[in-house]
């Protein structure tokens, strides 16, 4: 462990996220939620995850769902069984799509789909983007909140008028819900709402529910079955599921709740740090508990300030920057969660001014 690494791992508060849990403790907290009458799944069979699986259609409006190991599992999936129905390889999404940065092209030398990347890496997808599309589309994927541009959301009439297009289109329709828990607040809508836009829904657990790892894929029964075909071509019918599960289950029963008080404290938290000059956020305002921050100083400045920021105060603000287009500027992710609650924005604003003296010194 380097000494940026140490630094970080003593800290004790923490501006973004969840507080850590150690491994330990993440067992000890399982075993005292897991009810004691809980048995072992098998190859993805078994009451403990097809009842959570069952949940989770519920929640999401939907006729059926399958719990995976991996989003990237559920997406492929659902990408591959839409365009063999349509009979087009060609998948329309935003060019910050998952699949295409954080896959290694699994959608493409995995299933020999095509990605066809619509509108601009800086802004949402649009209806007029879609209408200029020239060729046939085996399925759109749409991605809510879209988090490589801050977590940004279309409006209700936007999302409405989009999927609107693809179903005259006949295109089916799926959407990245990897962080989906954090929309309802800004739609005013219940996840099923949101999700009967599409034909099928991706959620996760480890986001801001803080779960070990796992998704569903949801959707209509015939789709879900011939999922799980494919999930044991992809080796995700694991022996046993179940922590994950566990983890999933606990996640929604203490964090689900707070997704809007996690919004709202992203919301004062930049309108708090808007008197600070040197620093732009994207979007202003935030519409979910996501944020970028563009934070004018010099890079290594500014890597260094936080860990001896982080030494001093033992509060990890923030950890990395991203280089940006703008010139002096670097950028970094906000993300409020449990641990932010407990910082009072008076204190989150000094600390962001000490920060920027220290990178400035």
């Amino acid at each position: 462990m380097d000494d940026k690494d140490a630094v970080f791992a003593a800290c004790t508060r923490f501006l973004t996220h969840h507080y850590p849990r150690s491994p330990r403790q993440t067992l000890v907290d399982l075993a005292a939620f897991a009810p004691p009458e809980a048995k072992h799944d098998r190859y993805g069979q078994g009451e403990l995850i097809a009842s959570f699986e069952q949940q989770i259609a519920e929640l999401l409006g939907k006729p059926a769902a399958v719990f995976m190991p991996s989003g990237t599992m559920c997406q492929q999936i659902a990408l591959r069984i839409w365009t063999d129905r349509r009979g087009s390889r060609s998948v329309a999404f935003h060019p910050t799509c998952h699949l295409e940065l954080h896959e290694d092209k699994g959608y493409q030398l995995l299933h020999g789909l095509h990605g066809l990347l619509v509108g601009r890496p800086s802004r949402l997808i649009g209806l007029d983007d879609l209408q200029a599309i020239s060729e046939p589309l085996g399925a759109l994927l749409l991605e809510l909140p879209q988090r490589e541009i801050g977590g940004q959301l279309p409006s209700w009439n936007a999302l409405v008028a989009q999927t609107n297009w693809a179903r005259q289109q006949g295109i089916p329709t799926h959407v990245d819900g990897a962080r989906l828990w954090e929309c309802k607040p800004f739609y005013g809508r219940t996840y099923a709402e949101i999700a009967a836009l599409f034909d099928t829904v991706y959620v996760s657990f480890y986001k801001p529910l803080g779960g070990i790892a796992g998704a569903v894929l949801a959707g209509p029964a015939d789709v879900i079955a011939e999922a799980r075909v494919w999930q044991h071509r992809h080796g995700g019918t694991v022996v046993q599921l179940f922590p994950y599960v566990l983890a999933a289950q606990q996640g929604l029963a203490d964090r689900l709740g707070r997704i809007e008080a996690y919004c709202q404290k992203a919301a004062a938290v930049a309108e708090a740090l808007r008197a600070i000059p040197q620093i732009a956020i994207v979007p202003d305002p935030p519409v979910t508990n996501m944020m970028h921050l563009f934070i004018r100083a010099e890079a290594a400045r500014l890597e260094a300030a936080a860990v001896e920021l982080a030494r001093e105060t033992r509060v990890r603000l923030l950890r990395t920057f991203a280089p940006t287009e703008l010139p002096g500027y670097q950028k970094a992710e906000f993300v409020a969660g449990d641990a932010t609650l407990d910082l009072a924005n008076d204190e989150i604003v000094a600390l962001f001014q000490s920060l920027l003296r220290r990178a400035e010194a």
